[in-house]
C-alpha cells in the first residue's frame, strides 16, 4: 500500500480510507484506498491510474466526478467534501456528445446548466474549441461520421475543460482510436496540459502511453483494490515522439511492466 504523505502545497483530490461493497459489506471490490493529488501551480499534474481490468481504476474516477458514492470513506475536491450533485468533467472511451446538438452548443452545455447566458458562454465555448484545433467545426452535428473519432473525444475535452479548467478525468479516453489518431490525441493532451495547467487523471491499459504521457503512475493491484505501487516518471516536462527512443523512456515502460507483472500474479 501507498503510503501518501502530505506537503506544503493545496490538496486538490484526496480519497481517504475509501471502500466499496456492493453485497452489504460481505466483501469488498476496493477497501481502504487512499489517494491525495497535490495542486503544483503553473504545471498541474498528469496522474496515471494503471491496473488490471476490474481493479476499479474507472470507479476511482467516478467517485472524483461526483456519479458514484462509495460505501464507506471520504472524497475531497480542494479538501472540501465533494457534495451531493456536484460533479466534473469526465471523458470516456466511447463517444459521450449528444448528436443532436452542434459541437458548439456540446461544448457549451454545462455552462447552460450553470446559468450563464447564450452570448457569454458560446465566447467561452469557442475559446475552448479553438484550443483543442475544433474552430470551423462548431456548427456540426456532434455525430459520427460527420465527425471523426478523435474530434468527437475533442468535443469531450473541450467541454470537461470548459466546466473545469483545473480537473479533467479520462478513461481510456483513446482506447476506441486507430493508431495514428491516438499518436495526435496523445500530443494533443500533452499540449493542453502545458498551456493551461490541468490536474488530468488518467486511466490506460497501455503502458507506453502512461509512461509518455504521466509525471506519476499509480497501479492498483485486484480486488480487494487499493494502490500498491507508485513510479515517479523522470522524463522532461516538454516530450515529443523522441522521447520514445530514449534510454530512460525504455526503462520506464520495462520497470512499469515488470511492476504490473508481479501484481497480476506472474501473469500479463
Amino acid at each position: 500500500m501507498i503510503k501518501f504523505t502530505d506537503t506544503p502545497l493545496n490538496n486538490i483530490i484526496e480519497l481517504k480510507n475509501v471502500s466499496q461493497s456492493y453485497d452489504g459489506g460481505k466483501s469488498y471490490v476496493i477497501q481502504d484506498l487512499n489517494l491525495l493529488i497535490e495542486d503544483k501551480p503553473a504545471q498541474g499534474q498528469f496522474i496515471v491510474l494503471l491496473g488490471a481490468s476490474g481493479c476499479g481504476k474507472s470507479t476511482v474516477l467516478r467517485y472524483i466526478s461526483g456519479l458514484q458514492e462509495p460505501t464507506s470513506g471520504e472524497i475531497l475536491l480542494y479538501e472540501k467534501k465533494l457534495a451531493s450533485g456536484q460533479h466534473v468533467g469526465m471523458v470516456f472511451q466511447q463517444y459521450s456528445s449528444f448528436p443532436w446538438l452542434t459541437v458548439l452548443e456540446n461544448v457549451a452545455l454545462g455552462l447552460e446548466y450553470q446559468g450563464l447566458g447564450k452570448k457569454e458562454r458560446n465566447e467561452k465555448a469557442m475559446e475552448m474549441l479553438k484550443l483543442v484545433g475544433l474552430q470551423g467545426h462548431e456548427n456540426k452535428f456532434a455525430q459520427y461520421p460527420t465527425l471523426s473519432g478523435g474530434q468527437l473525444q475533442r468535443v469531450a475535452i473541450a467541454r470537461s475543460l470548459l466546466v473545469n479548467p483545473d480537473i479533467l478525468l479520462m478513461d481510456e479516453p483513446f482506447g476506441a482510436l486507430d493508431i495514428n489518431t491516438r499518436l495526435q490525441m496523445q500530443e494533443l493532451l500533452l499540449e493542453i496540459w502545458h498551456k493551461i495547467h490541468p490536474t488530468i487523471i488518467f486511466v490506460t491499459h497501455d503502458i507506453s502511453e502512461a509512461v509518455y504521457l504521466g509525471d506519476d503512475i499509480y497501479m492498483m493491484k485486484a480486488p480487494p483494490s487499493l494502490i500498491t505501487e507508485h513510479v515517479k516518471v523522470d522524463l522532461p516536462l516538454n516530450r515529443n515522439h523522441e522521447t520514445k527512443r530514449q534510454k530512460r523512456f525504455v526503462e520506464l515502460v520495462r520497470e512499469v511492466e515488470d511492476k504490473m507483472i508481479v501484481l497480476g500474479g506472474g501473469k500479463i
